[in-house]
């Protein structure tokens, strides 16, 4: 299907606070990758995300990314660069669709923190790249939802067993820690008392299923990591952002990944949150309950409980949203998107409880 399709540049110029040494990070990767000319060193930022910094590095015709954590005090566990990297080296092989890292710098004195550099995929991000319009497009959305579908599925098949994630993971009571994890993880950043949140919390903790078998997951697969092919939207380039991937339960992975697949009955505030436009609210994608359905019929797995298992994930996308207030804040980040943040927590709260005892 042809599409009128908007040419769209994915990278700005490097937001103020967030630059790098650019001499010793030059110096660097020439000294790392000896194949490199000595043309001068080019950076740009990429305009998409909140968490990890990640940066367009170019010398010559070589172009690659760099991948560092936030600045100030973070989760060093969810900033993990070591680890972010030594998963790319496992998943490249086995899922081609996740990007093929070059080299780990622990070095810290190079650009501030440890980084790693990995290469760039080129593709686009649909909800950049698509005209705002309401038809014409059924099919192609039909056809981008069953690719999600089945690439989700295909990572789900992998055996984990037969790569190094084996060793890097701990699968057996994977819900039960993440259940707690991110209770905590809210607690360290809560910046007032919200009676509601205690509610939800208390519903998340009282009514945790048995997991199925632990499968690779992504943990943050949803449609703005997906970088599709600019002749073929229905076909994916790239699977981005593997920070959080790990082996663990697979319907987690399936819930957080349709937390950003917005339907029509969304409420405002979370729709159009950062600006976003969401696609999946347009005629032809499935709705997340098609999704899921479409889920367990490809892979087999029984999905009875993803109402728990979407509750959980909107709640682990307020404490995310949390965390990024928290650093705002606290003055750790110069960042103007995430100074709202606080309000979008208290309504997604409401909002998410409000469909958690609507289900009961």
């Amino acid at each position: 299907m042809s599409v009128n399709k908007k040419v769209v540049k994915d990278t700005i110029a490097v937001r103020k606070g967030e630059e790098l040494n650019y001499e010793l990070l030059g110096h660097c990767l020439k000294k790392e990758l000896t194949f490199l000319s000595n043309e001068p060193l080019e950076v740009e930022q990429f305009s998409a995300g909140s968490s990890n910094l990640t940066y367009l590095v170019r010398i010559g015709e070589w172009e690659a990314v760099l991948r560092r954590a936030p600045l100030g005090p973070v989760n060093t566990k969810a900033h993990d660069m070591l680890r972010e990297y030594k998963v790319l080296k496992e998943m490249h092989p086995v899922f081609p669709l996740a990007p093929k890292p070059y080299i780990f710098i622990e070095d810290s004195s190079i650009i501030g923190a440890p980084f790693y550099i990995m290469e760039r995929r080129h593709g686009v991000l649909l909800e950049k790249v698509l005209p705002e319009v309401q038809d014409g497009n059924v099919k192609l959305f039909r056809e981008v939802s069953d690719t999600m579908v089945d690439t989700l599925v295909s990572l789900h098949d992998i055996d984990y067993k037969k790569t190094g994630l084996i060793n890097m993971t701990r699968p057996d009571g994977f819900l039960e820690r993440q259940v707690h994890g991110w209770i905590g993880r809210y607690e360290k950043v809560k910046t007032e008392e919200i009676t509601k949140i205690e509610q939800l919390k208390g519903w998340i903790l009282s009514n945790m299923p048995i997991s199925p078998p632990a499968t690779i997951i992504h943990y943050d697969f949803h449609i703005n990591n997906v970088m599709f092919t600019k002749d073929n939207l229905s076909q994916i380039a790239g699977v981005l952002d593997w920070e959080m991937s790990t082996v663990g339960d697979p319907l987690t992975d399936l819930a957080s990944a349709l937390v950003m697949w917005h339907e029509d009955s969304d409420p405002e505030f979370f729709k159009f949150h950062n600006n976003n436009s969401p696609i999946t609210t347009r005629k032809g994608f499935m709705t997340r309950n098609e999704f899921i359905e479409a889920y367990s019929k490809k892979s087999g797995r029984d999905v009875s409980y993803m109402h728990y298992y979407m509750v959980f994930a909107y709640f682990k996308h307020i404490v995310i949203a949390q965390q990024l207030y928290y650093r705002w804040k606290n003055g750790q980040t110069n960042d103007e998107r995430f100074s709202n943040l606080d309000q979008f927590v208290k309504l997604l709260n409401e909002w998410t409880l409000e469909q958690t005892l609507a289900n009961n």
